[in-house]
């Protein structure tokens, strides 16, 4: 079964926008705070860090060429999508109740 038309760009369009949510949430957090960094601070950063792999890696996986012409990637950059917003999310928690 096919993809719905538009699912291409409809993915890498809203992994670009996570990801500059994810930079703006970084960027007003304080990471260039002066000061020591705590065991959560970390915490924060690695999850924000490897949402951002997720989400960088959606484009990647849905336009990868595929052998067969039913074949498609779209599952697998959906739960990249999906992998790299629950990251982001859990990040911003963490840092919000540490």
């Amino acid at each position: 079964m096919r993809a719905p038309s538009g699912s291409v760009p409809g993915l890498c369009s809203a992994s670009a926008t996570m990801f500059a949510v994810g930079m703006a949430f970084l960027g007003y957090w304080g990471v260039y705070e002066p000061g020591g960094w705590h065991r959560s601070d970390l915490i924060v950063v690695i999850l924000a860090l490897v949402g951002f792999a997720a989400l960088g890696s959606v484009p990647w996986i849905v336009t990868t060429p595929v052998a067969e012409e039913g074949q498609e990637k779209i599952v697998a950059a959906r739960r990249a999508l999906l992998l790299g917003v629950a990251l982001i999310w859990l990040s911003v928690l963490v840092s919000l109740f540490a």
